[in-house]
């Protein structure tokens, strides 16, 4: 069984993300999980390329997980910019 923390584990040793989430949507059982990753790595690479660096990232536990979504694959340029409009600004 893959744990949500393998998959931190992984994707942090390999990725350096400034941002990630790993949610377990399987139930408790490790198959199936969503992620956010922002990465420096993810510079000048297509959203293709972006997703096959999270797999290979995730090589070993890919045997065992049955379904990975990955919500985000972002370059903290582009995260930023969702962060600011997530924020309430301090005039409203």
């Amino acid at each position: 069984m893959v744990t949500k923390e393998q998959v931190e584990a992984s994707l942090t040793s390999k990725l350096k993300p400034i941002h990630l989430e790993v949610i377990d949507i399987s139930g408790g059982c490790g198959a199936s999980f969503e992620i956010e990753v922002v990465s420096e790595q993810f510079e000048g690479k297509r959203l293709l390329e972006r997703h096959r660096m999270v797999n290979a990232a995730l090589e070993e536990e890919m045997k065992e997980i049955h379904a990975l979504s990955i919500k985000k694959a972002q370059t903290p340029q582009q995260w930023k910019p969702s962060q600011d409009s997530a924020t309430p600004s301090k005039d409203a």
